[in-house]
């Protein structure tokens, strides 16, 4: 029975880290005094230490503690015990790399599917689809796989732009390379605009926030979903 909050970006421009969503968080994790934090996509470069900081200082106003992974001996035993669990944004090519090599894809994926309230944002949210092959990020580091936790049945591309016409840039738009993945891959994929959020709840996933997202879907027109459409109504 799963219970996610998927999103496309964890910061609004001019809005401090996660406060577009602390409201529903707050609901979300409403029975969790603390919850768990994967930091491994490490934004920027900076440590584990430095990004679980960053996120306790956000979960503070709503009165939610925060323990990052690495501060465990055992992770497959952290992810089990957990009330709640997060996975900040980053690379996400490095986030892949880091739970197959702590050996926790699969437990979080089974933990996940179990009920525990997870928010996942950027990286995070990339990894909840079928794979990760549809994220904007550079392969700065090569995972074992590219298989994800396959907690829905479509993928991800967060922070997702539309090309402008009137642009003198001459370069490839999301739209163009998601029909690139299109050539050799049937996965539909969700173009989710900052600020746009999925709620999954058992076998209902549901489009949050004030804009439409985009679904891509193998040998197909895309077509807009507006917020508050359930989204396996398409059966995507």
């Amino acid at each position: 029975m799963k219970n996610l909050i998927i999103a496309s970006t964890s910061t609004l421009c001019g809005e401090d880290y996660l406060e577009y969503l602390l409201p529903r968080l707050q609901s979300h994790f409403k029975d969790c005094k603390t919850i768990l934090f994967i930091p491994y996509a490490r934004p920027g470069g900076i440590s584990h230490e430095e990004y679980t900081n960053k996120v306790c200082l956000a979960f503070a106003k709503i009165n939610i503690r925060v323990l990052g992974i690495h501060e465990f001996e055992n992770p497959v035993e952290a992810i089990e015990k957990a009330e709640g669990i997060f996975t900040g944004g980053g690379n996400t090519f490095l986030l892949v790399y880091e739970l197959y090599k702590n050996e926790i894809m699969n437990v979080l994926a089974t933990t996940l599917k179990n009920g525990i309230p997870y928010l996942g944002t950027s990286a995070g949210s990339n990894i909840c689809g079928p794979n990760m092959q549809t994220t904007n990020d550079m392969p700065i580091i090569y995972p074992p796989s590219f298989e994800t936790l396959g907690l829905i049945h479509f993928n991800i591309n967060p922070h997702y732009v539309d090309g402008e016409l009137q642009s003198k840039h001459m370069g490839e738009t999301r739209e163009t390379r998601i029909s690139e993945f299109h050539q050799f891959n049937s996965v539909p994929v969700l173009g989710l605009r900052e600020g746009s959020w999925l709620e999954a709840n058992g076998d209902e996933i549901i489009l949050k926030g004030t804009l439409s997202a985009r679904l891509f879907r193998y040998n197909q027109t895309p077509i807009e979903i507006e917020s508050g459409s359930v989204l396996n109504l398409f059966k995507c």
